[in-house]
């Protein structure tokens, strides 16, 4: 596994499987140098060749590349729990799950041959498409809304470059797990409302 979009992935997977696993109370009250030394020995465990593949190789095969939107998410969590970054920022990325949930619900139904049009086609490099992306990041900039900026310039830089295996944009931003997550969020916030408690920080 020496292609670059292999080891993009698997590095994706290893990130991703790390920063969950210090997101655990008793690893999360460790001083930030220990965090940084687990980071880093659990990113190159997930690496190293279990048989004939790495740990992440493993996942990867189960869950497919991670989205960079999964990917800004997850290093969000962990920037907040290491330097405080992003927690007073929770309408910034609100704003991103309500995009990510709406363009779920519309584009892997669709996608699934509930409809007359297909908008994965789109992310094959469809002109139009990258512009309204880039309209989509404009007016998200305008508004302040800057992790919705870095996920949509980041996706496309990546799907630009042929980061991973896959050459559709479509994939870049969004994945099955960041999906639901962002249906979850979404769907909790609603069940919130009605009952007249605070909106809940969907951090």
């Amino acid at each position: 596994m020496s292609d670059f979009t292999d080891v993009a992935g698997l590095a994706g997977l290893a990130a991703a499987v790390t920063v969950v696993l210090l997101l655990f109370p008793k690893i999360a009250s460790l001083s930030r140098l220990r965090q940084a030394l687990l980071f880093a020995s659990l990113f190159a465990v997930m690496l190293i060749p279990f048989g004939e593949m790495p740990l992440a190789a493993y996942l990867r095969g189960a869950t497919g590349d991670l989205s960079i939107t999964t990917l800004v998410l997850l290093w969000r969590v962990l920037m907040g729990v290491w330097f405080g970054w992003g927690t007073d920022e929770s309408m910034n990325r609100r704003m991103l799950l309500m995009l990510v949930a709406l363009a779920a619900v519309v584009l892997y139904p669709l996608a699934l041959g509930w409809g007359y049009i297909d908008p994965y086609r789109l992310g094959y490099g469809d002109p139009l498409f990258v512009v309204v992306l880039m309209l989509i990041a404009l007016a998200a900039w305008i508004w302040k809304y800057h992790l919705t900026v870095v996920c949509i310039a980041l996706a496309t830089c990546a799907w630009a470059i042929g980061v991973y295996e896959s050459d559709n944009l479509w994939d870049y931003m969004l994945d099955p797990w960041v999906s639901l997550y962002a249906l979850g969020a979404m769907a909790w916030q609603m069940k919130r409302k009605p009952g007249g408690a605070s909106p809940a920080h969907i951090e």
